[in-house]
């Protein structure tokens, strides 16, 4: 029988969200001027206020100050009428130096022999229903608040957006796990209040949702996703009404409330660890990294259409307790999902330390992960520069997203013998 799937996204003006990007933005700044930094900042927002906090271990002294302001106009937060602007906003500091006694779980003699920075099981996760190999409704939803937010910048077919909004997609679905159909779509968009009327700036908003921004999203879509759209959509734009009061004036955000948003949109699974505001020897953050980047390779190379990998560690131990997969019964070959993960043991080493080193994961990387999700975004190198106080700034290529990369593609071929 049929079956709906949701999934929802939130953009990079939602509270939460600016709050990760502001944790990740730290992230970047320390490893720009000192790559083997240890951090966890966590952000919070609100009212005119950021307040960030955490345990730092770097030889680099940063602004943090300029840098929370800096995200926070970056996104969109550059009026006084959003009652949280980058300029005027409070900005308090209380991030401290780094615990020893975890510290000393983590760094040894050997770099190789790294410890992992917490215990946590980790969950990577993909399908073949998308290009990206993504879950296809997360994908859509992340599409449309991007698209969203490029018209809020143009400010030119749309002139009244504010940054904070959310986006869900429901598919419906085959018996065979195929999309058939968009169900129904939610938006739902802050905007200046730009009529006396409410009633007149929802309908405004709705058609402009319809007519404007979902037909750019379409035209980006691939043929065969472009078919799954019809006039038969449900769709619910700001169905409360009127969203003027949005933002951290509207509700507080914290780094590391999104989880399922930087994932996988509810599919697969997750061990419960947020990414943003933790450097890669935290393996909530790199292990997740690493088992996507497991999963997209091994069903590009064709071994299943869909698959789900977990990975699980003990603090200050080097080894992973053990690694899970699960291809739902999409494997073609004669493979048990343990024989698979017993193979998989043999191709990836996950090791703390050579996660880090596979996926380049001592970069600045992070800034463009905090927004839009982690997973399914393109790879690619990207030049960036940062600014210390008292220092000169440093320029420097940086390669994003490196888990996205199909380079393992033929060595799974080969050990499967695909």
């Amino acid at each position: 029988m049929p079956y709906l799937f949701t999934s929802e996204s939130v953009s990079e003006g939602h509270p939460d969200k600016v709050a990760d990007q502001i944790s990740d933005a730290l992230i970047d700044n320390f490893l720009a001027f000192d790559p083997e930094s240890k951090v966890a900042c966590e952000t919070l927002v609100t009212t005119g206020q950021v307040v960030l906090a955490g345990e730092v271990k770097s030889n680099t002294y940063l602004d943090v100050q300029k840098i929370a302001r800096d995200t926070i106009n970056k996104i969109g937060y550059t009026k006084s009428a959003y009652m949280f602007d980058g300029n005027s906003c409070g900005v308090f500091s209380a991030i401290h130096e780094q615990s020893e006694d975890i510290n000393r779980g983590v760094d040894r003699a050997s770099k190789e022999e790294q410890g992992a920075g917490d215990q946590g099981m980790m969950f990577g996760y993909a399908t073949n229903e998308t290009e990206n190999y993504m879950p296809l409704a997360l994908d859509l939803s992340h599409r449309i608040l991007k698209e969203l937010a490029a018209l809020r910048r143009e400010n030119k077919d749309i002139t009244y957006l504010r940054p904070d909004s959310k986006s869900q997609v429901t598919i419906e679905y085959s018996d065979n796990n195929t999309p058939q159909r968009i169900d129904a779509i939610v938006v739902s968009t802050q905007h200046d209040d730009f009529d006396s009327k409410d009633e007149v700036m929802l309908d405004r908003i709705r058609k402009d949702i319809v007519t404007i921004l979902m037909p750019r999203v379409v035209a980006k879509l691939p043929e065969a996703i472009q078919a799954l759209f019809n006039n038969d959509i449900k769709y619910h734009i700001n169905p409360t009404g009127k969203f003027v009061i949005g933002g951290p004036h509207g509700d507080t955000g914290l780094t590391g409330r999104k989880i399922i948003v930087d994932t996988y949109g509810g599919k697969g699974a997750h061990g419960g660890g947020a990414f943003s505001g933790k450097d890669p020897s935290k393996v909530d953050r790199s292990a997740a990294y690493a088992t996507r980047h497991i999963a997209k390779n091994l069903v590009a190379a064709g071994l299943c259409e869909e698959i789900l990998v977990q990975v699980s560690y003990a603090i200050g131990v080097v080894e992973p307790m053990g690694i899970f997969v699960d291809t739902y019964g999409t494997c073609p070959f004669n493979l048990t999902d343990g024989e698979i993960a017993k193979k998989v043991e043999e191709i990836f080493d996950m090791r703390p330390a050579a996660i880090e080193s596979r996926l380049k994961l001592r970069q600045p990387m992070y800034s463009e992960t905090a927004a839009y999700g982690h997973m399914g975004r393109q790879h690619e190198i990207v030049n960036k520069t940062f600014e210390q106080p008292n220092g000169d700034p440093i320029t420097l290529d940086v390669e994003l997203f490196t888990w996205e990369k199909l380079d393992y593609v033929d060595k799974v071929k080969t050990a499967f013998n695909i």
